[in-house]
């Protein structure tokens, strides 16, 4: 009889937890698409604020021209203007997750000018996510132009 009430809650608070899961945004990939279109989006619109939550402390980013930007480094382009995006929209999207790492990879039509030279072009992207205290960060960025 005991063990029959075990079952007995043990499915209930599964039929309970399992709705509050998906409630919360899907799969580990799913939410980590939103988290990657949440970045591009705050780079098009100059959001520092989101910037700041999203990028990881650490965060290194290595742009098509070979530069190498910390954090603060990207962040402080955006507030003067030296980084301004006009458009990045992706295709062919890849997601891995490895526990508290994850890779997400594709292919990006980018439109931006930094530093004052204009790029227009598709570039694949590599952008690393590690959860920290519960929230995923993006530690890392890479990209490199696709050949005409």
């Amino acid at each position: 009889m005991k063990w029959q009430r075990i079952v007995l809650v043990l499915i209930t608070l599964s039929l309970l937890v399992v709705p509050l899961a998906w409630s919360q945004g899907g799969t580990a990939e799913q939410h980590l698409k939103k988290l990657t279109d949440q970045v591009n989006a705050a780079m098009v619109k100059a959001d520092i604020n989101a910037l700041e939550k999203l990028f990881a402390d650490d965060y290194l980013g290595i742009h098509g021209d070979g530069s190498v930007l910390t954090k603060a480094q990207e962040i402080e382009g955006f507030k003067t203007g030296a980084i301004k995006y006009e458009k990045v929209d992706l295709q062919d999207v890849k997601v891995r997750v490895y526990g508290n790492t994850a890779v997400i990879v594709a292919l990006a039509s980018i439109t931006n000018t930094r530093f004052g030279v204009q790029r227009t072009g598709s570039n694949r992207t590599t952008r690393v996510w590690v959860r920290q205290g519960g929230n995923w960060k993006c530690v890392s960025y890479q990209t490199t132009r696709v050949g005409k």
